[in-house]
Parts: C-alpha cells; sequence; structure tokens
C-alpha cells in the first residue's frame, strides 16, 4: 500500500477521450501482437449463444454507432441520452458510441417505472432514448410530456410505430467515425443516484474523472492485468456498471466479461465461475450474503483468484463464511457515484473484516466534524475529501442543473459524503453508517452497520436492517427488521427475539441490542440492491 502511494502520479492532460485514448490504443497493441488473445468483451445469454469481440471489433462497431446517433439522430456534442438496455453487447456499443460523438449518456435500470422515466426524461431534457421492447411502451405513456426527446431507439429485432429500429441502422451505418475531441473536464455522463435518502440526483462526471480517476481501481483494487477475465455482476443501471463494466478492466486492457442473467441467481454464478475462465469477480454484499447460503464445496472455481465488494458494507461473518468455502478473501472497497473509489482493500494490503481499507492515493480523505475539524483515530464523523485548495479531477463535475444542492456537498475544505465512519490508528476506515441513519438513544450514538454484522452471526439471521423507532424515556432506540433463514421462520417470535438480543449483547456493546425487533418476509430496497433504510425509519415515525 505504501509503494502504491509512493508510485502513484496520474497526469490528467488537457485533452482527454476514453474511446479514443484508451480503446483505440488497445487495438493497436492488439494489432503489434503484444497483448493476449483475450477479448475486450465475451458476453454469454446462458442458452448457449456468445458475443467475443476483440478491442479492434468493438472500435468498428462502436463507430457505426457513432454515426447512428449523429446522423440518423442528428444528435450533438453535448446532447443528452437516456440509456435503458439489460446486460447484452448493444449496451456496451453505446457507451463507447457516447464518447466518441461527445453525447453525454444517462444509464437507466430497467426496472425504473414510467414515473421514474417521466422524471428522468423532464430532468435531464433528454433529446434521445435508447431500449428495448420491454420499456418502449412505459415511454410511450409518458412520451407526450416530454418537450425535449426527439428521437427513440428501439434495440429489437420487431419494429414498433413511432421508433427507429438501432438494428436496421446499425446494420447500414459507416464504420467510418472520427471522434470528437473532449476536453477532461467536458461532460461524459451523468448518472442519477441509487436514491437511498431522498429522490435521485443527477450526478455529471467528466471525460476524466471516470476515464482516468478509475485506474487506482483498476490496477490496485481489482487488481487487473490484459491476461485477466473479470466479471462484475452489477445491473447496467448503476454507475458501478460504468466503474467495473468498461472503465476499470478496460484501462487495464482485461477482458469484460458478461452473463445476459435476467434475474439475479446464485445458481448460475456459481456455474459461470465453474465454467468459464474468469479471474477475478465482482458482487455486492447483498449477493455474497446470497452465495453463502449454499453449500459452495459442489463447485471447483478454477480459474478465480481474486474477489471484491462494493455498494454497502459487507458483514466480516460472510467474509469469513465465503472464505472457508472457497479459500479466497473478499477485498472491500468504498465509493460513491460522485467520486471513484474512496477507500479500499487494495492489493497485498492485509485485510481487517468490517473494514473498508485505506484511502485511495487518488483522494485526501478525513474523519472531520461538524465545523470541519480533523478528528484523530477512534473518533466517529463524517468521511470527507479535501477539496482545497485543489479539487480533485477524479470527483464528480457537480449535480447537473443544481448548483445548490451541488453547493451543499462542500464544508470549509472538504467534500462531504453524507457518511459517517472512523479511522483507527493503523490508518483503515470504518464505515458506521448514512449520516441520516445513525442512531442517536439516550445519549449513545449507534451505527446501523455494526448491529446489522452482529445479528447476522446468528443462523437464523439471512439479513436485517437496523433503524431508529421512538420511545418515550430514550428518545430513540435501535429497532430491527428481521429476515430469517427458513429453518427459523416457524420458531416462536418472543424467544427468537430474546435469543437474537442476547447473542446481539454478547457481540457488540450490549447498549447497542435492539429493544424493538420486527420479523419481516424481506426488506425494502433501492433497485440497485441497497436497503431503503430510511423507509422503515419514516414507518416508525409516522406511527
Amino acid at each position: 500500500y505504501e509503494a502504491i502511494k509512493q508510485q502513484y502520479r496520474l497526469e490528467v492532460p488537457e485533452y482527454f477521450n476514453f474511446a479514443r485514448d484508451v480503446l483505440d490504443r488497445w487495438t493497436e497493441v492488439e494489432k503489434e501482437g503484444k497483448k493476449s488473445k483475450n477479448p475486450a468483451l465475451w458476453w454469454v445469454d446462458g442458452a448457449g449463444e456468445e458475443v467475443k469481440w476483440s478491442f479492434e471489433e468493438l472500435g468498428v462497431l462502436s463507430r457505426k454507432v457513432s454515426n447512428v446517433l449523429s446522423d440518423a439522430c442528428s444528435l450533438q456534442w453535448g446532447d443528452r441520452v437516456i440509456l435503458i438496455l439489460p446486460r447484452i453487447p448493444e449496451w456496451w456499443l453505446v457507451n463507447v458510441a457516447c464518447m466518441r460523438t461527445g453525447t453525454v449518456l444517462i444509464p437507466g435500470t430497467q426496472q425504473l417505472t414510467a414515473k421514474d422515466i417521466l422524471h428522468r426524461l423532464q430532468k435531464s431534457k433528454a433529446k434521445c432514448i435508447i431500449t428495448d421492447e420491454s420499456v418502449a411502451p412505459a415511454v410511450d405513456s409518458v412520451g407526450a410530456e416530454c418537450q425535449s426527446l426527439k428521437f427513440k431507439l428501439l434495440v429489437s429485432d420487431s419494429h414498433r410505430e413511432g421508433w427507429l429500429n438501432f438494428k436496421d441502422l446499425l446494420k447500414n451505418a459507416s464504420s467510418d467515425h472520427h471522434c470528437v475531441t473532449t476536453k477532461c473536464q467536458d461532460p461524459m455522463a451523468i448518472y442519477f443516484t441509487s436514491g437511498t435518502t431522498g429522490s435521485p440526483k443527477m450526478t455529471q462526471h467528466s471525460h476524466s474523472s471516470y476515464g482516468i480517476g478509475l485506474t487506482v481501481s483498476g490496477r490496485y483494487w481489482l487488481d487487473l492485468t490484459s491476461s485477466d477475465i473479470f466479471w462484475n455482476t452489477s445491473d447496467t443501471g448503476w454507475a458501478k456498471s460504468a466503474w467495473s463494466s468498461i472503465f476499470s478492466p478496460w484501462i487495464q486492457g482485461a477482458c469484460v466479461f458478461v452473463h445476459k442473467m435476467p434475474h439475479f441467481d446464485p445458481r448460475i454464478v456459481f456455474e459461470s465461475l465453474s465454467r468459464f475462465p474468469i479471474t477475478v469477480f465482482c458482487s455486492p454484499p447483498t449477493a455474497y450474503r446470497m452465495f453463502v447460503q449454499h453449500k459452495l464445496s459442489s463447485y471447483t472455481f478454477k480459474s478465480l483468484r481474486h474477489c471484491v465488494s462494493a455498494g454497502e458494507p459487507i458483514n466480516p461473518d460472510v467474509m469469513e463464511e465465503w472464505k472457508a468455502q472457497t479459500g479466497l478473501d473478499i477485498h472491500e472497497g468504498y465509493g460513491q457515484t460522485e467520486t471513484v473509489l474512496i477507500c479500499g482493500n487494495f492489493k497485498g494490503m492485509k485485510i481487517k473484516p468490517g473494514s473498508m481499507g485505506k484511502p485511495s492515493p487518488e483522494y485526501d480523505v478525513k474523519i472531520i466534524d461538524e465545523n470541519s475539524n480533523i478528528l484523530p483515530p477512534g473518533k466517529e464523523g463524517d468521511i470527507a475529501i479535501r477539496v482545497k485548495p485543489t479539487r480533485s479531477p477524479f470527483l464528480f463535475t457537480c449535480y447537473a442543473d443544481d448548483p445548490e444542492k451541488t453547493e451543499a456537498t462542500i464544508r470549509g475544505d472538504f467534500y462531504v459524503t453524507g457518511d459517517r465512519g472512523m479511522m483507527d490508528e493503523d490508518g483503515y476506515f470504518w464505515f458506521v453508517g448514512r449520516a441520516d441513519d445513525v442512531i442517536n438513544s439516550a445519549g449513545y450514538r449507534i451505527g446501523p452497520f455494526e448491529v446489522e454484522s452482529a445479528l447476522v452471526e446468528h443462523p437464523a439471521v439471512v439479513e436485517s436492517a437496523v433503524v431508529s423507532s421512538p420511545d418515550p424515556i430514550r428518545g430513540e432506540v435501535v429497532k430491527a427488521f428481521i429476515v430469517l433463514t427458513p429453518d427459523y421462520a416457524s420458531h416462536d417470535p418472543e424467544k427468537m427475539m430474546k435469543e437474537l438480543q442476547d447473542h446481539v449483547k454478547k457481540v457488540t456493546a450490549p447498549y447497542k441490542y435492539p429493544r424493538k425487533m420486527e420479523f419481516v418476509g424481506q426488506l425494502p430496497k433501492t433497485i440497485s440492491g441497497k436497503i431503503r433504510r430510511n423507509e422503515l425509519r419514516q414507518k416508525e415515525w409516522r406511527k
């Protein structure tokens, strides 16, 4: 880690375009025979169909899509394009084509409702939307209310009235296209935040923030080289897909492996890790919690050598169980839609289960108080990144069209993440919770993550969400919403509650135990799979 920090020097040129300066460079390396035979993209649908593209083929096809955008759709530099597609190869082509044309990409997940789509179209003033036949009816139901929307592209073998057919246009498009010149700080993409604490914000990133800023992530956290085959299971609608299914691997020249997997299924994951030569794997904590409920010893992941997790904290118990069954550590990372990797368990570092590791050399990360004073080790405060006198080029540019919200993220010399944490004596950072999620009970501050981790160590608990609940004496107390494993679902609730309370008192400081509990079939989650504690908290306080 110390060596990484000392070696680390990223130059940010005045002009940069990821398609031209990274992807086309790998095409040249390929042509010179200096790269392993790995494809750039390897897509499987689980039913026998496969697509393998070299960097050269990716270049040719993405140039054709660039011509579709600029000719058939008359899109200009800076125009905004909403992309809502499942994990199909066209999603990657549109991502690269937007970079080549200077249009601003806005990805969305297939799970968005018509109301969500309307909100995104109106707020972004997007000129073009690209989607498939499953989402097209929702777009048509709200399209009349979106004055800016001029072009609708359908990725399908069938046709639809009022829509241009993407596949027809692609077939007939020229593969000659000159990449536009983009400055480092020009807008490249807008990602709507996952909305764990409020309505989603439009987070704008420049060509360099992800395109150069994710170098550390690819090289030192994901530990990728051009010989690796990397599978990240993220939904295409989220910034994590840009992090780990485009920029981090392709900066390193690695192969991006994709399984269409319309619905998340642990068995498909295990079978794919056994069947394909996947060397590095990334999935969110929710997925790993599901994985360890299965007997993994019946599978052999013969090529797998490195596992990572991000999106929300991963419980130490899950890490231990995964290692016991696979022999592999899970390297946790921490970041936000607004940033690149903030902290990580980097290559060669000692892992402290439950810690999100040490700060990325790209940022000066501190724990600060409400007056922007830097706090000493062991003190809980706000996780923040120094932005004065110099703001890192690897942070988001702004919340698009919302200068007030952008300004509200700055306190003194720091960008404030909105997360609470602490740093230990060894410089490792520990997540406490979203600032809104921390519980203040009888003068004690309690982070939900520690209580949830304690609960999940009990064999009865699949997952839990801990929130504050009003109490006449203590002001607020800890309440746990718990999903039980099938074996324990029929147990007496009163006895189960007492057993879990005693368990938490043993595992963590006794004052943190949940005084209230509710057993539920499932927890409310954002579309990206993060637990919506704010929804549970609001329900408690409305009672």
